[in-house]
């Protein structure tokens, strides 16, 4: 196998850099499929077969494409076995149709965005967040977002707007190493086959995609603008190594970020983790803390998201305050070694009675006193195997080791003793703090626990009627520890007195005795830490640095030499020690200074986190082929910022903050134009399993019990054995035997994954997308329902019969077109704001009163409603739209405009009731006055029954509404 490589998107050559022959398979992008003419104009002679490697160049053995056709993902552990399947529906043949429709999309390139386009039309940029592909593939809840967003691409496209509305792969990453380590599979052959399942689910739905712009973070081509915008970091000083604590996974066999680390084990495989010190690529994102943070208020997030942001960027204003240390007997610590803390609270300096340090942090060993040093040791190796979420919000008991040294507090020149303890972690400030256990709740619980000295240095504003004197004098009388403002006491020596300033002068003036004494200084601090940003993992980004011989200092490739490519080979098991799998590839890892060409150097050995490449995907959408730079700038200048991101809730923290980061680099680089990547955010609500249902059994007797008994045992129930009970649900057998009905997050442990291939097989890809739009808002949690498909299904079946016997010229009536334009006003407005459940239930309202009502079916009243469908129901309605005589798509149709004219009612059937009871209705003009409404009312013949020498007491009447009238009863 040649090691270069023909990339059939652009003609160009890639070199397969230090690839070994015989190790294992060659690299190969994906051969030419149906949509490569957009970009070679014709086939190659002797086109392959689509293969198992992507098209967006993921890299897959080539030996693979030779033998194997391309390859299925196992059927995930929920679908039906064939033979058990439901039939298809033959409500309406949607299977052709779509089938039909999706050939000829792909075909005619419909959605593809040209490269050129006339920058004079507004744009919108519509995108899903980077979906990783996994071996399982799809399930029902992840095509709600992707179908919310093509909605809007597609209404956009028909409102005249160009629309970029891409997709591409986050293929790097863990997941993928572990299977391979698992079967013996290299990556790249699991993460094509996962791509291509991906890649068929989501074609199968209808999604109206820009697949020319198709990407994945694991193409060289990709990943070498990935490793370029790192060398920016490099240049800027954003990038540093750092001997840090870190999240080390044995089992993972690489360093963990915090936010994968939960309850003390791996975010991904549940794997423990401890803390130790290593030598980390550590990325500056607190320099940009400030921007991060104050550039939220422009952006059209949820409100929810942004908070979570700001409270995990954690701005605090208070001091830094420098403690002198003494050291207790024995203790190693030099002379004149001092500790520096931060506080929020400088104004509680005097109630400071002990100084608590990490068990990470640095001065511990040399704190210890001989006494002490067994004791220290032994607790901070058992905090080590503690997560940041167990030392601090889970931890009720708290639990330390006094280190037998001392610190001098600045301002009473009192010896205050050192401890150690775990609700003080090393990532957060200086990782150490002054303790002040009347006025914080955590360091009251730990002085309580060791009987630690509680002084009280602020008490309550007293009001002048409760304090019986001045207003704003201290009232002492409270429970410890008080943590509100309020008047400082105790707080007084020969050096400075705040006693009597309210908090906020008693915290100025400290923070200006502190930066007078040089003991301290005024400062703002942040939760945020730098971001941690290497892994000792194969299947990831290399770092295009080396270390030349005898130097710890790392030198970066140039530019030129980009991409700097994974080695071929199938030793990518970790080593279990902090170097990585490549490290063990001598043919890779030794390569030569780039300054000189000569001098003997090193390859890092690390790669980057599956997060590097999804910082900046949205960019290489905008052109995926440009080979000078990471994205064209004019184009960057007409699509930026997107315009809508949709995604989980769940990557509020990480993805969005990563991601933003790196955007204001490029922003200060520019690179891009905007200083914010993505204007509107909007997150969809999780899709839960069918609802299951459940009894308990005695195990012993059999009988039924109530929930929670000892001793009984849980027995699932069919939906046809229960019935439904006012608020709950009962044993249909045994009424007497309450059942409880709950929902739960889709898994494969619970069974209750639903496959869409499954629902789209039996009801359509058109019934999937309308039904998990109509299961209500988009934002909240829904509970999935086959009965529910089922009923769109219907109402898909009913617009089909509509146009059963084609459409006639004549011209519509007045009511015929009131009721298509109130449709069009509805369905215009609710898709604009993505209300899709009401849009939705307004044109089952218009196929209702067609079918209802309407004798005949014109053209003019018909056809409009096809388009307002079509962004839902794509495939129906094409075909539909087809049948009506229309030529060409209608993918960019114009969209219907509400003629308000129409939607004014000039008659209306207004209810007539008699003592509060509907008698009859009468047809009067909507704005009929009371006199006319009355006076057709009485001329109601039922009416008239109950109003007959009756005198009228009292009329009630709403224009267009109802007619009251209340008459003497018997």
């Amino acid at each position: 196998m040649s090691s270069r490589i023909a990339a059939e998107s652009s003609g160009s050559i890639l070199s397969s850099r230090s690839i070994r022959p015989g190790s294992a398979p060659s690299l190969l992008l994906r051969p030419c499929t149906p949509h490569c003419k957009a970009f070679s104009g014709l086939h190659a002679k002797g086109c392959p077969p689509s293969g198992i490697a992507s098209r967006a160049g993921i890299l897959a053995p080539a030996k693979a494409v030779e033998t194997v056709a391309p390859a299925a993902a196992p059927a995930p552990a929920s679908a039906t076995p064939a033979e058990a399947k439901p039939a298809p529906s033959q409500a309406y043949p949607f299977t052709e149709i779509e089938a039909k429709w999706q050939a000829f999309w792909e075909e005619n390139q419909t959605f593809r965005t040209p490269d050129q386009v006339d920058t004079s039309k507004p744009k919108y940029y519509v995108l899903d967040m980077f979906p990783y592909p996994s071996g399982a593939g799809l399930h029902v809840g992840h095509p709600e977002g992707y179908t919310a967003t093509d909605i809007l691409a597609r209404y956009k496209r028909m409102r005249g707007f160009n629309v970029l509305h891409p997709m591409g792969w986050d293929a790097f990453g863990l997941p993928a190493e572990q299977y391979a380590l698992q079967t013996g599979t290299h990556p790249a052959v699991t993460t094509a086959r996962n791509v291509d399942r991906f890649r068929q689910q989501l074609k199968a739905l209808g999604f109206s995609y820009d697949w020319g712009r198709e990407i994945a973070t694991t193409d060289p081509e990709y990943y070498r603008w990935t490793q370029w915008i790192f060398l920016k970091l490099y240049e800027k000083g954003l990038a540093y190594q750092a001997e840090v604590p870190v999240n080390w996974c044995p089992a993972l066999g690489t360093v963990l970020a915090n936010e994968e680390v939960i309850d003390g084990v791996s975010e991904r495989g549940g794997h423990p983790v401890v803390r130790m010190p290593m030598k980390q690529w550590m990325l500056r994102i607190t320099a940009y803390a400030d921007r991060l943070l104050g550039d939220l208020e422009g952006l059209d997030w949820p409100d929810s998201i942004k908070d979570m942001q700001r409270n995990w960027i954690g701005r605090s204003e208070g001091a830094e305050v420098r403690f002198q240390l003494s050291g207790g007997p024995g203790a190693s610590l030099p002379p004149a070694s001092s500790l520096t803390v931060f506080t929020t609270r400088p104004d509680t300096l005097f109630g400071a009675t002990y100084l608590v340090l990490a068990p990470e942090h640095p001065l511990v060993g040399q704190l210890a006193t001989p006494e002490q040093a067994a004791a220290v040791q032994s607790y901070v190796e058992a905090a080590a195997r503690k997560s940041d979420l167990e030392r601090t919000e889970l931890q009720k008991d708290k639990t330390g080791v006094a280190t037998g040294s001392f610190a001098i507090n600045p301002v009473t020149g009192e010896q205050v003793p050192v401890w150690v303890a775990d609700y003080v972690l090393g990532s957060y400030g200086s990782g150490a703090i002054m303790a002040v256990p009347g006025h914080d709740v955590r360091d009251h619980e730990f002085a309580v626990r060791f009987g630690l000295p509680i002084k009280q240095v602020v008490a309550p504003a007293a009001t002048a009627a409760a304090a019986g004197g001045e207003e704003g004098a201290p009232d002492a009388v409270c429970s410890l520890p008080y943590t509100e403002p309020g008047v400082a006491i105790n707080s007084s020596s020969p050096s400075l007195s705040i006693d009597g300033l309210p908090t906020d002068a008693a915290r100025g003036a400290v923070v200006e005795w502190l930066a007078a004494a040089g003991a301290g200084r005024r400062q703002v601090n942040y939760k945020l830490r730098d971001w941690l940003f290497a892994r000792q993992r194969y299947w990831g980004e290399p770092f295009p640095l080396v270390y030349p011989e005898g130097s710890d200092e790392a030198v970066p490739l140039p530019e030129s030499a980009l991409p700097l490519t994974l080695p071929e080979t199938d030793r990518f098991k970790p080593s279990g020690t902090p170097e990585s799998p490549l490290a063990a590839i001598p043919s890779w890892l030794n390569t030569v200074d780039p300054r000189d060409g000569v001098t003997a150097a090193r390859r890092e050995t690390s790669t980057m986190p599956q997060w590097a490449g999804s910082c900046w995907y949205y960019l290489r959408y905008i052109s995926p082929r440009c080979g000078e730079a990471l994205v064209d700038p004019e184009a960057e200048k007409y699509w930026m910022p997107v315009d809508l991101y949709v995604g989980g809730a769940e990557h509020a923290v990480l993805h969005l903050l990563y991601a933003r980061f790196w955007h204001k680099v490029l922003y200060d680089l520019g690179v891009v134009s905007t200083a914010e990547p993505f204007h509107r955010l909007v997150s969809q609500g999780m899709i839960l399993g069918e609802v299951e249902y459940g009894a308990w059994r005695d195990e012993a007797s059999g009988e039924w019990v109530e929930e929670g008994t000892a001793g009984a045992v849980a027995v699932k129930l069919s939906e046809s054995e229960v019935d439904k009970r006012g608020d709950g649900y009962v044993l249909r057998a045994d009424p007497r035997v309450r059942v409880t009905a709950r929902a739960h997050k889709m898994s494969k442990s619970r069974g209750n994954v639903i496959n869409p291939d499954d629902v789209v097989d039996q009801f359509g890809a058109d019934s999937l997308r309308l039904y998990e739009m109509f299961m209500g808002p988009l934002r909240d949690t829904k509970v999935w329902s086959t009965r529910g498909v089922e009923g769109v299904h219907r109402f898909l079946a009913r617009v089909w019969r509509l146009f059963e016997g084609g459409v006639s010229d004549e011209e519509p009536s007045r009511e015929q077109l009131r009721l298509l334009h109130q449709t069009i006003k509805k369905v215009s407005i609710e898709t604009e704001e993505m209300r899709f459940n009401t849009a939705i239930a307004a044109m089952m309202e218009f196929v209702n009163g067609v079918t209802k009502n309407w004798n005949n079916r014109p053209r003019a009243a018909l056809e409009p409603f096809v388009l307002l469908l079509s962004p839902y129901a794509p495939h129906v309605s094409e075909e539909l739209w087809s049948r009506c005589g229309r030529p060409t798509s209608l993918a960019y149709e114009p969209w219907p405009t509400a003629d308000e004219a129409l939607l004014v009612v000039d008659s209306v059937n207004l209810p007539v009731q008699v003592n509060g009871k509907t008698r009859g209705t009468v047809q009067v003009t909507a704005a009929a006055p009371q006199d006319d409404a009355l006076a057709a009312a009485l001329g109601n013949t039922n009416v008239a029954k109950y109003t007959a020498d009756k005198e009228i007491k009292k009329i009630i009447y709403v224009p267009g509404k109802i007619l009251n009238l209340i008459v003497p009863g018997k």
